[in-house]
Parts: structure tokens; sequence; C-alpha cells
């Protein structure tokens, strides 16, 4: 009979709806199905879906990876030296934007000219500043950093609750993204990655696509930071650096 779809998403630690979507999509169509009509996969399938998070782990997009497995023109060693190199780019470009990046300014609304009346009524229990002393000593000297300091200092209750709205207004439209199963690759993904760049550039610094892949990244490796965009979703602060990475390619 072999193995339902639930089953499946438990051996490979994916969600059984990127499955349905690799099923839509022609890149992982399941052999069988069951007499009530559901997916049944055999080994061959499960062999085929090792090789597709392989890739995927890679970072190449669906598209490509659906080439590797079906083209037999297709030559896997020459798109693993082209992966390697954008990696190694990658790796590069972050390692140099470490020292200006600064999410704090973006996720805790440093330097708020506000009565704590205001704030409260604003940002509710969060202490926006709470991470202000941190976000000085790390990023102080950065262009960054005083440009935030700046223009934080000139808004008014109305224009930190704009801020609080857009953001939110954000976040549930990518959670609704996220729940439809659109993968990270996805043009609907890289439009809101896109989307939360511009956000950060328009009310806090400027954000050009190194430094918004370099935030990407810090999403994922600061527990403090994934717990902001998890508590949106369940697995947002992955999906999004990856949707992150993604859009910053696509406008290399």
């Amino acid at each position: 009979m072999g193995h339902s779809v639930g089953q499946v998403a438990g051996f490979a630690g994916v969600t059984v709806r990127t499955l349905h979507h690799y099923d839509e999509i022609g890149l992982l169509c399941p052999s069988g199905r069951s007499h009530a009509g559901h997916r049944r996969y055999d080994d061959a399938d499960l062999d085929r879906l090792q090789r597709i998070l392989f890739y995927r782990e890679l970072g190449f997009p669906l598209d490509e990876v659906a080439v590797l497995l079906d083209d037999p023109e297709s030559d896997p060693r020459e798109h693993l030296r082209r992966q390697h190199a954008l990696l190694t780019d990658r790796i590069d470009r972050l390692q140099q934007m470490a020292k200006a990046v600064e999410h704090a300014m973006e996720a805790k609304k440093m330097g708020i000219n506000l009565t704590p009346e205001e704030k409260f009524e604003v940002f509710g229990d969060s202490d926006p500043e709470q991470y202000a002393q941190e976000a000085e000593q790390r990023w102080g000297g950065t262009d960054a950093y005083a440009q935030s300091q700046r223009r934080a200092a000139s808004y008014t209750k109305d224009d930190w609750q704009r801020i609080q709205d857009e953001s939110a207004d954000w976040g549930s439209r990518y959670a609704a993204l996220m729940e439809a199963g659109e993968p990270a690759e996805g043009e609907r993904a890289m439009d809101l990655a896109e989307e939360h760049r511009r956000h950060i550039s328009t009310w806090f610094y400027a954000c050009p696509y190194e430094m918004h892949t370099c935030l990407g990244e810090m999403y994922v490796t600061d527990e403090r930071f994934t717990a902001f965009y998890e508590a949106i979703r369940p697995g947002m602060a992955a999906h999004l650096r990856d949707s992150i990475t993604a859009n910053a390619v696509r406008h290399v």
C-alpha cells in the first residue's frame, strides 16, 4: 500500500502542504492511490523526495530541481558548480555586511520619543527600547544605526501606529501565503520579501539587498528574532529568510 502523505511528511520533515504542492507541479507525484483516492508513496518516491530536498537545501529553485531530476541532458555537476559559486559569494557578502546589520532598530523600534502612555497604546506590553543598549554597543558606529536613530527620533505617535499597522498587515499576508503552501522562491513570497525590504528602507535605514540578506540570516540564527516571526506563524523565520535570499538573487 506504500506510505501515506502524512507519514512521508513525518519521515522527511516537511509539511503535507509541501508534498501536495510538489504533486501539483509534477515534481513528486505519488506512485499510487488508496481505494479512497489518497496519495500513497513507494520507496522510489521517497528516494526522489530525498534528492529533491538535497537540492532544495543547496538553494536550488523548484524549476531547476525538476530539470536536474528529469532532463537526461542536464549536467548535475555543472549545476552544482554554479550553485557552489553562488553560495560562496553569499557567504562573502554576509561576512562583509555582518557588522553593519541592525535588525533591532527594525524589530524593536529604537529611539522612540513617546510618553509611556503613548508607547503602551501603540506597542502594548512589548518594550520597543528593550535592546537599545545592546544595539548601540553592536552597531553604534554604523551609518544604518545613525540613520535609524535620526528617523525614529522624529516620528510621532501616528507615525509609529502606521508602522505597526503596516507591519501587522504584511505579517498577516505572509502568514496566509505560507498557509496556502506557497514556496519561498515563488513570485508571491519574493514580492512580499521585497515589500519587507522597502518597509525597512522607508521607515528606518537604507537596506540594500546585501544587508537584507544578512537580516534574513539573523532571523534564524538569533532566537529572539526567530521568536518574533515564529509568533506570527511557525516556520516563518526560515521561510522568510529563503524568500529574502531568492528576491536578492533575482535583482542581481
